[in-house]
C-alpha cells in the first residue's frame, strides 16, 4: 500500500490540509478497526504507520502481537523523531 493510496481510502484525498475536523475523525476511526482486523503483518505496519503519523496509534502490544514488530514500529518512532528534528535544520 501506498501512501496516497490510503489517504484516499480513509480520507478520500492525498491532502489532509483539506479534510475537515470530522471526516479527519472519521477516517482515523476507520483506519483503526481495519487495523484491528488485518492479519497481514506488513499491511498492519502501514496502518499503524499511518495512525502513528496522525497522533492516533494504539500502544505496540496492543498493536502487534510480534516482538519483530514492535521493534519495527519502535525503529519507525526514532526515525520519525529523528527527522523531526532535522526538519529545522
Amino acid at each position: 500500500m501506498q501512501l496516497d493510496d490510503l489517504l484516499q481510502r480513509y480520507f478520500a484525498t492525498d491532502d489532509l490540509s483539506r479534510v475537515s475536523p470530522d471526516a479527519l475523525a472519521a477516517g482515523i476511526e476507520h483506519c483503526r478497526v481495519d487495523l484491528g482486523l488485518e492479519r497481514d503483518r506488513s499491511r498492519r505496519f502501514g496502518l499503524w504507520a499511518l495512525l502513528y503519523m496522525l497522533g492516533s496509534a494504539p500502544d505496540l502490544d496492543v498493536a502487534f502481537e510480534n516482538e519483530e514488530d514492535r521493534e519495527a514500529a519502535r525503529n519507525f518512532m526514532d526515525l520519525s523523531a529523528a527527522s523531526e528534528g532535522t526538519a529545522d535544520d
